[in-house]
């Protein structure tokens, strides 16, 4: 490693989109069409969406926040309902489920993945049970063969947070092709990005019809469907439903990230790589684990400072890779941790006490396929100057 590399003299940011003249012309093309809201251009997305991850429909949305809470809606699960998950994520996950009047049950995570940890979901299953939410923390997948055995014998949906997801592999199968349905992101800073956006994957019809339906105020003709030359002005509103609706000029975006999804993957495992190799023999940092039947998809880098090997602790890390020029991120605050569910149901810490250290010792490294050869060995020497500079 070469620590007598220079620091940086210009901020690395955590995270830059990749956007090109392909999106940006697509976009254009779009707003000087006839149509800008959801049209033929949305529904393209989702056909190329679908074939991207081997699911039978996938229907576009507003953001992964939507596409969580359509998934409840759609199977029912409301007042007096218990939804598994994860304390270790972020605030969507578990609001949605919060906001259908029914209760998130939280799990601790595995001490390797970050994931929720199969083995204690049995321990939290009750008769109130509806539905087990994984979330594949930065793009490992959870072990989803255990989660579905989980779910058959107890007869439970599972509803996916693919949100860091887009890319990852399980023993050679796509996420989003596992689960009842699965909700992706295509936020600024996700893998591939519509700016805001999110998408739904399911095999099964009646379920993306339903949440087709949901995501336009519960009306039975989209307005492509009533405005178009063969359309006509009638419908019925068939469900309360939502204003969820992804827009052409989103989906005009999302076209040609796909396209590019392969590639800007190539380039997050590179970078992943030499982090890896470059933190591997540093017993001061802890590497992301990555199973052998996965494909990682990279979203996120995040490291483990061990502390106890340190003069300084996470914060302080942070704050000396900042002085350094190098930005980053810490995913996540456990929930648990937060007022309101202190407050709301009484969570203390050492509740989930894996979830805890991973989280105080836990950085995120920028890892985005504009980031150059000379970006990422700014990040490795600032990072081995810091524990250099902090060794206990």
């Amino acid at each position: 490693m070469n620590t007598r590399r220079p620091p940086r003299k210009s901020y690395l940011p955590p995270f830059r989109h990749t956007i090109g003249d392909e999106e940006i012309r697509e976009v254009v093309d779009t707003m000087r069409s006839d149509w800008i809201t959801t049209g033929p251009k949305t529904h393209l997305f989702e056909d190329l969406f679908r074939q991207h991850v081997g699911s039978n429909c996938a229907v576009a949305v507003n953001s992964c926040t939507a596409a969580l809470h359509l998934s409840l809606i759609a199977t029912g699960i409301g007042r007096g309902k218990e939804v598994i998950t994860t304390p270790f994520t972020f605030a969507a996950t578990a609001e949605v489920i919060i906001q259908q009047q029914a209760e998130p049950i939280f799990v601790d995570i595995e001490p390797d993945t970050y994931n929720i940890d199969p083995l204690k979901i049995e321990e939290k299953l009750s008769g109130r049970t509806a539905a087990i939410l994984p979330v594949h923390y930065a793009g490992h997948p959870c072990e989803m063969d255990t989660i579905l055995e989980i779910a058959s014998e107890h007869k439970l949906r599972i509803i996916e947070d693919a949100a860091h997801a887009l890319g990852a592999y399980l023993n050679d199968r796509a996420i989003g092709s596992f689960g009842d349905l699965t909700c992706f992101s295509f936020y600024a800073t996700k893998n591939i990005t519509t700016a805001e956006g999110g998408m739904v994957t399911t095999d099964d019809e009646s379920l993306a019809e339903k949440i087709r339906l949901l995501s336009l105020h519960g009306i039975s003709k989209d307005a492509w469907k009533r405005y178009g030359y063969d359309g006509s002005w009638q419908y019925e509103i068939q469900c309360l439903g939502y204003k969820y609706n992804m827009t052409d000029i989103q989906a005009a975006i999302g076209i040609h990230q796909l396209k590019k999804a392969f590639e800007m993957q190539k380039s997050r495992e590179l970078i992943a790589k030499k982090y890896t190799k470059a933190f591997r023999s540093v017993p001061e940092i802890t590497i992301p684990t990555v199973k052998k039947n996965v494909r990682h998809a990279w979203h996120l880098y995040p490291i483990l400072v061990n502390t106890e090997l340190l003069s300084i602790n996470r914060n302080r890390f942070i704050e000396a890779l900042k002085a350094e020029n190098i930005g980053t991120s810490v995913h996540f605050i456990p929930l648990h941790l937060h007022p309101y569910y202190r407050q709301r149901y009484g969570f203390k810490r050492g509740d989930f006490p894996i979830a805890e250290s991973v989280f105080d010792r836990e950085i995120s490294l920028p890892i985005y396929p504009r980031m150059t050869a000379d970006d990422v060995g700014d990040v490795i020497a600032a990072v081995q100057r810091v524990v250099d500079c902090s060794c206990a």
